[in-house]
C-alpha cells in the first residue's frame, strides 16, 4: 500500500545515508523495518486497543481532529 508520510530534513538525510550504506534505492524497506519494529514492540493489548478505534470518529471529529493535527504541525515548523 502506497502512502505520504512527512519527515523532517534530519530525518530524510539519515535515511538516505542508511540505504546509501545498504544499497537500496529509497526508504520503503526501512520504513518497514521501524515500523515492524514499533509494532513488534507494542503489546497485544495495545494493539487491540489501537484496532478497536478504528471508525470511532464521526466525520465531523475526525475533520476537527485533522484541523488540530495540522495546527499543532505548524507551530511545530514554525518553532
Amino acid at each position: 500500500m502506497r502512502t505520504t508520510v512527512e519527515i523532517t530534513d534530519e530525518q530524510h538525510r539519515a535515511l538516505s545515508a542508511i540505504a546509501q550504506r545498504r544499497g537500496v534505492r529509497g526508504f520503503s524497506a526501512l520504513v518497514q523495518e521501524a515500523l515492524d519494529t514499533y509494532l513488534a514492540s507494542l503489546n497485544a493489548d495495545e494493539v487491540d486497543l489501537l484496532l478497536g478505534l478504528e471508525g470511532t470518529l464521526n466525520d465531523s471529529e475526525a475533520r476537527e481532529v485533522q484541523r488540530r493535527i495540522n495546527d499543532a504541525r505548524a507551530r511545530w515548523r514554525a518553532s
